[in-house]
């Protein structure tokens, strides 16, 4: 059903209620019992609402989840509300008071700039997908300072706003698209569209953007959640705070951000007593060596991202583990020693190898040995495929 108003009537909001908790083994029986009293489609959109609904419970929460519409890509392709609402925050920093939503999609972005006074013009080209964008913010109380419009964000003026918030569609026929002038639209309009901002202006990119990309007037910020990269934001305006070509990494929650200082790499040394898994987003934009930094540390090898230090200092952009053992990589000799040690759990987490986790996991240890827990890092040292076992630091 690409038409959402029969589930806005009384009929189906009623129907949307009672499928609410509904799991995919009931489905059945409930479709078969629900369809002889109302309209085959109906039950079949409020089932797949009710499905939606439930996915979008850790994106969104389960109090709003269960009021929100949602499409398919929308559960997919929508911003955390966690993220969204930290967005919404540096806007209002900026003295945003009005934001262009391009690209709205299901109004996930829209949603929390509202919630953060913010009144929002949320535009989106395909009808049904602003049609859920208007329920949405009618069913939160926030339609009062959402406008949304079905319409080409290329053909939308702008310049009675504040700040323009850019999100473009990132997925095409074939999957995720790479090239960021095959975003729609392409990056290149997205950045002409920020540049004419009044204020402020962020564009939504995929984590993966490369830095090159990256116009030389905007500033990049890499956030992840839960430790979870989440997405790349590009920033410009002239209430841009971070000056142009500075990248940052922020951690949700909190928010924890890093900010580039422009340090070479850090040196190569071998494995001190603790080894540092920075966070995604600190990887993804390229803020290693300020870890390292701030650790005293180096690195294992001059190609992977993690950081080694003789001492523990707590840090909020890498997890620490202490060290026990190093070995040259030998699965016989893991398998040994995990059962010596008598091992119940294994992690195994690698950068700079080609040995699967799980397919590691599953020949060393079969089954438990005993209570103790193990994590075991497959990497390289000075080149050389190496296992490090540890523990985290609590």
């Amino acid at each position: 059903m690409n038409d959402l108003a029969p589930l806005l009537t009384p009929e189906g909001r009623a129907l949307l209620d009672e499928v609410r908790a509904t799991s995919p083994a009931q489905e059945l029986a409930v479709a078969t019992r629900l369809r002889r009293t109302h309209p085959a489609e109906l039950v079949s959109a409020a089932l797949a609402q009710a499905r939606l609904r439930q996915r979008a419970v850790a994106k969104f929460g389960e109090r709003d989840a269960a009021r929100m519409f949602f499409t398919p890509n929308g559960v997919e392709q929508s911003t955390r509300a966690s993220v969204a609402a930290y967005r919404a925050r540096r806007f209002v920093e900026r003295g945003v008071t009005s934001v262009a939503d391009l690209c709205c999609g299901i109004g996930g972005d829209a949603i929390a700039l509202a919630r953060a006074g913010i009144r929002v013009l949320a535009v989106d080209r395909d009808p049904f997908t602003a049609a859920v964008a208007r329920a949405n913010a009618e069913a939160l109380g926030l339609d009062g300072l959402i406008e949304v419009r079905q319409a080409d964000v290329a053909e939308v003026a702008t310049g009675g706003y504040d700040a323009v918030f850019v999100d473009p569609a990132r997925r095409g026929g074939r999957g995720r698209v790479f090239d960021p002038e095959a975003y729609s639209p392409p990056l290149s309009w997205a950045v002409g569209a920020a540049r004419a901002a009044r204020l402020a202006a962020a564009l939504k990119v995929a984590p993966g953007i490369p830095h090159e990309a990256v116009p030389e007037d905007f500033a990049a910020e890499w956030i992840s959640d839960g430790g979870d990269v989440k997405e790349a934001v590009l920033w410009c305006g002239p209430e841009q705070r971070i000056p142009p070509g500075r990248v940052l990494a922020t951690l949700l929650p909190g928010p924890r951000t890093l900010v580039s200082r422009g340090l070479p790499d850090p040196a190569v040394r071998p494995p001190g007593r603790y080894l540092y898994e920075p966070d995604g987003a600190v990887v993804r934009a390229h803020l290693v060596a300020e870890v390292a930094q701030e650790l005293d540390g180096g690195l294992l090898d001059p190609t992977i991202a993690y950081v080694t230090a003789d001492t523990h200092r707590p840090t909020p952009y890498a997890t620490a583990y202490e060290i026990t053992d190093r070995l040259p990589f030998n699965a016989k000799k893991l398998k040994a020693l995990l059962r010596e040690r008598r091992v119940g759990t294994l992690t195994v987490k690698k950068r700079g190898s080609a040995v699967e986790p799980e397919e590691l996991r599953r020949k060393v240890l079969p089954k438990p040995h005993g209570s103790a827990a193990v994590t075991v890092f497959l990497t390289r040292v000075a080149g050389a495929p190496t296992m490090l076992l540890g523990h985290p630091v609590t």
